[in-house]
């Protein structure tokens, strides 16, 4: 049976969860970075669920496949984002590990809905 509703998609799901590590991932950053790297990561986090639950909610695969290669986009971003994270010292190499590897499992499931719909 066909998902009714975005929430019921297992990629919104781990996009979530991922927002979330995020978030607690960033806590920790320097308070002069709140407005630049912090904020864009987080924003970038946010954008992900959002942009499929967005994609879901306009009621066509090909505008679903749209929004969900935004979502890819905004996903490839944030990993480059994890990655400087990680030089600067933010973020545990092992944290920035898991992140990376939370989001190659986002990845792959956006990569498989937009197959799937294409």
């Amino acid at each position: 049976m066909p998902s009714r509703n975005y929430r019921d998609l297992i990629v919104w799901q781990r996009a979530m969860k991922f927002v979330f590590s995020v978030y607690e991932s960033t806590k920790r950053f320097p308070r002069d970075e709140i407005f630049s790297l912090t904020s864009q990561m987080r924003r970038g986090a946010v954008s992900i669920p959002s942009n499929i639950a967005e994609g879901q909610g306009r009621g066509s695969d090909a505008e679903l496949v749209r929004f969900c290669r935004i979502a890819h986009g905004s996903l490839r971003e944030l990993e480059t984002q994890i990655l400087i994270a990680e030089k600067l010292g933010y973020i545990a190499a092992t944290k920035a590990r898991e992140l990376l590897d939370d989001a190659a499992e986002v990845g792959r499931l956006l990569n498989g809905l937009i197959r799937s719909k294409g």
